[in-house]
Formats: structure tokens, C-alpha cells, sequence
């Protein structure tokens, strides 16, 4: 049997004018994944990242860990297929139309670093609002759109795939939560509810063999757990 480990990006600039670049805990969480893994003797036979920056960078900072360990290291492909969904236009678009019913949302949007409870149980409003497939935007990717998305890039590598590969894909945890719902079948809202807590550079094992994918693991970020260090444990 074959195995993908997706592994979401390490912490982003949350706040920040440019939120897909990796904070310093964001680049040294990228280094402890791949150090754990190149420990473990896991090594890949493809890696594959996002477009993203922080997705890219996440990917380079971890595989720079096997290259230290004498380990092979593939050459990273990028596949836009395991970006991010746009979450930036899917609030533009619907928190319009949210404001009677929260009339502060645009405070908490403004001061999400200082208010980040109030910001996740807004952004989890928005996104159920996403989801639900009613209040689907001309020029936004719905929901449907970006999980097919995804399906198409799991496809790809599963058709080219050999039968026993290991294959590493750096990614981000909405493409994750789509996964999840593909693979289980779990509705799309229990799956975002489990996505609010995958952690930055998480591992998730997915076992394939043929066309048939199954998830394996789920979540797992021992790497972090095991140096007893709470900051690294982050979400966003």
C-alpha cells in the first residue's frame, strides 16, 4: 500500500499585511516536521507543495532537514490544486450581507490578532455560510468548485502514483478538511468542526492502493509534543 502524509504549513503571519508568510515559529515548526520525519526514516519518493508561499516555504525548511541527514530529497513539484480556498475573498463577499444579524463584525475583522475568539466563531459563521452552497458569489470559487479542485490534484498523483510510494504534499488545513470530507464521506460541516483543530505541520496519513484512498491518521503532531514547548502549538 501506498501513503500520502499531507502536511499543513507551519504557522502563518496572522494579522500581518501579508498573512502567507511563515512567522519565525512558522519556519522552525517546518524544521522540527522534517527533522522528526528524516529520524523516523521516512523518507519520499515525491514531494509535493501548493503555490503558496507559506506553503512552499513550509515544504523547503522541512526537506533541508533530510538533506542534512544524508537523506535523498526529491525535487519539489507544485501543484495549485492543494491550495488554500480564498479565504480573504470568501469574507469580502458574504460579510455584507451578515451585518444585521452582526453588527460588529467589521471591529472584529479589523482586530482579529487582540480578538482571535471572536474572530474564529465569526469566520466559522462565514464559512458554514460558504459551505452551505446558498450564498454562492460570481468570481468566488464555491465550495463545490474547490473541492473538486482537490479531487482533481489527489487524482493526479493517484494515477501516476506506483503502488507502494511515499509522497509528501505541503498544504494547508482548509484542503485538508476537503480531503477529509472526500475520503470519509463526513459532511462538509462535522469536517470543518475537526478542521478548526489541525494543528501547523500536522501530520494526516492517507493510504492508497489502486484508486481506493483511505485516511490512515489524522492530526498527529507529536514532533511538537515531544520538546514540551506550548508555542509551538498554534492554529492559524
Amino acid at each position: 500500500m501506498g501513503s500520502i502524509y499531507l502536511i499543513r504549513h507551519g504557522q502563518a503571519s496572522f494579522g500581518a499585511d501579508d498573512y502567507d508568510v511563515l512567522s519565525p515559529v512558522g519556519v522552525r515548526q517546518a524544521q522540527i516536521v522534517g527533522a522528526h520525519l528524516a529520524d523516523l526514516g521516512i523518507g519520499f519518493d515525491r514531494c509535493i507543495s501548493g503555490d503558496l508561499r507559506r506553503q512552499k516555504d513550509t515544504a523547503r525548511n522541512a526537506l533541508a532537514q533530510f538533506a542534512e541527514a544524508g537523506l535523498a530529497v526529491p525535487e519539489l513539484e507544485i501543484d495549485s490544486a492543494f491550495d488554500e480556498f480564498d479565504a480573504e475573498g470568501i469574507v469580502r463577499a458574504l460579510i455584507p450581507a451578515m451585518l444585521s444579524e452582526e453588527p460588529g463584525a467589521l471591529e472584529i475583522l479589523r482586530d482579529a490578532v487582540n480578538r482571535r475568539a471572536e474572530f474564529q466563531r465569526l469566520f466559522s459563521l462565514i464559512v458554514s455560510r460558504w459551505i452551505s452552497g446558498q450564498h454562492d458569489t460570481l468570481g468566488l470559487q464555491s465550495w463545490l468548485g474547490f473541492v473538486a479542485r482537490v479531487q482533481a490534484g489527489l487524482d493526479r498523483i493517484i494515477a501516476s502514483a506506483a503502488p507502494d510510494e511515499r509522497i509528501a504534499v505541503f498544504t494547508s488545513g482548509g484542503t485538508i478538511t476537503a480531503l477529509l470530507h472526500l475520503i470519509t464521506g463526513m459532511p462538509a460541516p462535522q469536517a470543518f468542526e475537526l478542521s478548526w483543530h489541525i494543528v501547523n505541520t500536522s501530520l494526516h496519513r492517507l493510504g492508497f492502493r489502486g484508486s481506493e484512498v483511505t485516511l490512515a491518521s489524522f492530526n498527529s503532531y507529536t514532533h511538537l509534543q515531544l520538546l514540551k514547548a506550548p508555542e509551538l502549538i498554534t492554529y492559524r
